[in-house]
């Protein structure tokens, strides 16, 4: 069984869906979480749910403030052992239309915040001759997607850097890897009309939408020991979804 007790976890984006099954996943397994966010109200009540875990507000878009927040985290967590970057966004619009703000945004967030969040905290991990870094990508990153070029290109981005990092830290004790969810059951997927949800179940081998628990599972495994020896790798998460999808395009 995996146990993550004495290990010190920093989670982003941990207010949504799959960050929030991310806490439930590492508290149960008995690590010492922080959880990072910007929705106040949202944190709060993580902190009321897992009054063990560690909060700290942090907008991830202020690249100049990041070092400053890795340094604060460790020394709430008296060390770093694990991240897992979960935290991005969306702004999706077809590319004609997409504002140039619209590309830098996505890409400034989703990929160059992750880079840096990644580089600050493998400096604390070389102390430690220790590290887990897991990169939460989504499968639009490697299908591409209507009217998603800026979120598809920062998922894309963060595998492939992934994949560079892995190599340069895999003699160091740290290995980077990736988890890709398909479509996950989260609070926006349940105001999904039923005839619009059934036409996306359709495309899934299993016929059915993933948790936050799925999600969250994978990626414990990839920070435990069990994973030690898998490093620049993406598992998959979508119910056979991007498997059917390559089926097509060899048929095609």
């Amino acid at each position: 069984m995996i146990d993550f007790r004495n290990k010190k976890v920093l989670i982003t984006g941990a207010t949504g869906g799959i960050g929030q099954a991310l806490v439930k996943k590492f508290v149960s397994l008995n690590a010492n979480v922080l959880a990072t966010g910007t929705n106040n109200e949202k944190l709060d009540l993580l902190k009321k749910n897992y009054s063990n875990i560690n909060i700290l507000k942090f907008d991830i878009s202020e690249h100049s403030k990041i070092e400053e927040f890795i340094e604060n985290v460790s020394s709430q967590l008296s060390g770093l052992d694990i991240l897992v970057n979960n935290a991005g966004i969306n702004m999706d619009n077809l590319s004609l239309r997409m504002k140039d703000e619209e590309w830098k945004k996505v890409i400034d967030i989703n990929l160059g915040s992750t880079f840096l969040l990644c580089r600050s905290a493998i400096k604390k991990m070389l102390k430690n001759k220790y590290g887990r870094i897991v990169n939460v990508t989504s499968i639009v990153g490697h299908t591409g997607n209507l009217g998603q070029s800026n979120y598809a290109a920062s998922k894309a981005g963060i595998i492939g850097m992934t994949k560079s990092l892995a190599i340069e830290y895999a003699k160091k004790n740290i290995t980077l890897n990736c988890v890709s969810p398909g479509f996950i059951q989260t609070r926006m997927t349940e105001n999904i009309i039923e005839s619009i949800k059934a036409v996306l179940t359709s495309k899934i081998p299993m016929s059915k939408l993933g948790t936050g628990e799925d999600v969250a599972n994978t990626v414990a495994f990839l920070s435990s020991d069990a994973a030690s020896y898998i490093t620049g790798e993406t598992i998959h998460v979508n119910g056979g979804m991007y498997m059917a999808w390559q089926k097509l395009l060899i048929n095609y």
